[in-house]
């Protein structure tokens, strides 16, 4: 049974990712800032989870090790805060924290195992805010950090070992309580391109960026 670890599966799109992957057959476990909120989502899942606050990096081994070898890292976790990019209040910090550098140390840490098994899937949850391709929009530096993340997903392949995909994803605007309640699409449907991601099979893409199971522009 393949294992798949979700950053942020408590809730909004990352639950529905973790629903959807045990409905794929795997093993999930989900990761959440908040143990009790964690703990609480995983029960009602019917999953295992861990407490992993990708602002801490020194809490990354320990929850990794809880977790146990991974085949599926989701990195879903995001944060959002519509300030200018001139104020200095710690939301570039925050933001470049959580949507860029935490996904990358735990890319290099789950990495080599991956390829020791011969299989990986890396999914990246990112925007079309973070899209050169159409026009940077996201707010304060919500837009920059996701392009940075795009850019990531864009050159792995050529480092990551054999076996072992990495691809982005935008939701769209879903109904989440980053997205608001006014939102296009329910997290089930914003999560449906996360599941085929990180259940390609051997011949599937790489380096990508997907909306709707489609490829999307940079």
């Amino acid at each position: 049974m393949r294992r798949a670890l979700v950053t942020g599966g408590n809730r909004g799109i990352g639950r529905a990712i973790a629903a959807g992957l045990l409905a794929e057959g795997l093993e999930v476990v989900i990761g959440a800032r908040d143990p009790a909120a964690g703990a609480e989502a995983a029960d009602a899942l019917g999953c295992r989870s861990v407490a992993l606050d990708l602002m801490r990096p020194e809490t990354f081994a320990d929850a990794l090790a809880q977790a146990g070898d991974l085949d599926v890292l989701v990195n879903n976790a995001g944060v959002l805060r519509d300030v200018s990019l001139l104020d200095d209040d710690g939301a570039f910090e925050e933001a470049m924290q959580v949507i860029v550098r935490a996904p990358m140390d735990l890319i290099r840490r789950v990495a080599p195992g991956m390829g020791a098994r011969g299989y990986g899937r890396i999914v990246n949850v990112s925007s079309g805010w973070g899209s050169f391709a159409e026009g940077l929009g996201g707010p304060g530096v919500y837009g920059v950090a996701k392009a940075a993340l795009n850019a990531l997903t864009h050159v792995l392949p050529r480092d990551l070992p054999d076996g072992v995909k990495v691809n982005a994803l935008c939701p769209g605007w879903v109904r989440t309580r980053m997205g608001g309640p006014n939102a296009a699409r329910s997290p089930e449907e914003g999560a449906d391109t996360a599941i085929w991601l990180a259940t390609l099979p051997v011949d599937g893409p790489t380096g990508g960026f997907f909306r709707r199971r489609k490829a999307i522009g940079w």
